[in-house]
């Protein structure tokens, strides 16, 4: 388990307070190789430069410049294999629906449960290798 550790990680939110906690929560956990971005376009330029290398992003759904599910979308063109948990403050069956149709392994609500965040984190980079 420990080499899956070493998988990049993206984390994609406009809260400030929520990337830096899931960076130090990854952190503690000993993922290692962590990205983050606030906004959809920063993340797709992140996913386009490393596209090889990212093996998860943790993807907000309300972003300032691009809907989670259209980003979500738009990461499946450039890498299929890219796992995506959403993650949101808002329950909305549709849009859980829709992301996960499109490809989302987990569509996870804030507050977070923090045991299965760790295994839905842990469960997916394990598939992905």
């Amino acid at each position: 388990m420990e080499k899956n550790k070493e998988s990049k990680i993206l984390i994609v939110d406009d809260d400030n307070i929520v990337r830096d906690f899931l960076r130090k929560f990854l952190s503690s956990k000993g993922f290692t190789q962590l990205e983050s971005a606030s906004t959809g376009q920063e993340a797709l330029k992140i996913i386009e430069e490393k596209k090889q290398n990212i093996k998860l992003v943790l993807l907000d759904i309300r972003l300032p410049d691009i809907n989670g599910v259209d980003l979500l979308r738009r990461i499946k063109e450039i890498n299929k294999d890219i796992g995506v948990i959403m993650i949101t403050a808002f329950a909305d069956e549709e849009k859980a629906k829709e992301a996960m149709r499109l490809g989302a392994f987990d569509y996870i609500m804030k507050p977070f449960d923090l045991a299965y965040l760790q295994l839905s984190v842990l469960t997916k980079i394990a598939t992905a290798i």
